[in-house]
């Protein structure tokens, strides 16, 4: 694992974790849950990239949560980093953003839609950051080697690749872990995302829908697998939460999965 400012526990021998809530709703909630990230990932020894989204780009319906402002939500990630000295990873849509998303974290998300996009992955090689690449869901592990190749090409060897499911049908997500040991083949580290893996998607309320039940199935077969990391959304009462509660892990079951997926990692060792 290349070097990430910030990140901790490097030398425990754990998965490491992105993890946080799907959207920045506002700065309250934001250090809440850091807060407890941070005390569990501490605890845990787990290396722990703080996960927050400063806009929602791609959204079902026109009414549906976008954000609370690019800057305000940028300066709130920011603040997360400094207060509780964790590194954050926030998703960029269009090559503009790069340049001002890095400026605020550390790592560069490319959403799952967007893993093609051959001008945004060059500028976020651009910025130097660490890139995570989502996995579209209608590629193969093997075909994200074009990904990283983009990425690598533009003078960038810090690649991480996360897989998110693939598409079954028009509803449903199904998720092949044959793509983490083809992805892990490319020489990067490999991500799975457990919650978003379990969204179902192209709901006629126009409002996803998720299996958040699965989240332990899912987090321990990536592991046992060989997955070096996991991401997991998080938020105190997800029925509230502003964008994907659907699918996310409510904040207080999470410190009993980590112990046990931490046992896995440790069995497998």
């Amino acid at each position: 694992m290349f070097d990430i400012p910030k990140l901790k526990h490097t030398d425990s021998g754990n998965f490491f974790l992105m993890a946080g809530p799907c959207a920045i709703e506002g700065e309250e909630m934001a250090l809440r849950i850091a807060e407890r990230l941070k005390e569990l990932t501490d605890s845990l020894q787990v290396p722990w990239i703080f996960k927050g989204s400063y806009r929602k780009a791609n959204r079902s319906r026109l009414d549906s949560f976008t954000g609370i402002g690019d800057e305000k939500a940028l300066r709130i990630l920011q603040k997360v980093s400094r207060e509780f000295e964790v590194p954050t990873v926030t998703d960029i849509h269009e090559t503009a953003e790069a340049a001002m998303a890095a400026e605020y974290v550390d790592v560069l998300q490319i959403p799952a839609f967007l893993c093609r996009q051959t001008d945004l992955l060059v500028a976020a090689a651009e910025t130097g950051k660490v890139v995570n690449i989502k996995k579209g869901q209608f590629l193969s592990g093997a075909a994200m080697r074009f990904a990283v190749e983009k990425i690598q090409d533009s003078g960038n060897q810090k690649v991480i690749l996360t897989d998110r499911g693939n598409s079954f049908g028009y509803s449903d997500l199904v998720v092949d872990f044959r793509n983490l040991p083809e992805m892990k083949a490319l020489g990067v580290p490999v991500v799975m995302d457990v919650t978003h893996s379990l969204q179902q998607p192209n709901q006629s309320s126009g409002v996803t829908g998720g299996k958040p039940a699965l989240i332990e199935t899912i987090a321990k077969a990536a592991i046992a697998v060989g997955a070096d990391g996991l991401f997991i959304e998080t938020h105190p009462q997800p029925s509230i939460a502003k964008s994907d509660g659907a699918n996310m892990l409510p904040l207080d079951q999470l410190e009993e999965l980590l112990k046990k997926l931490i046992r896995i990692r440790q069995a497998i060792a």
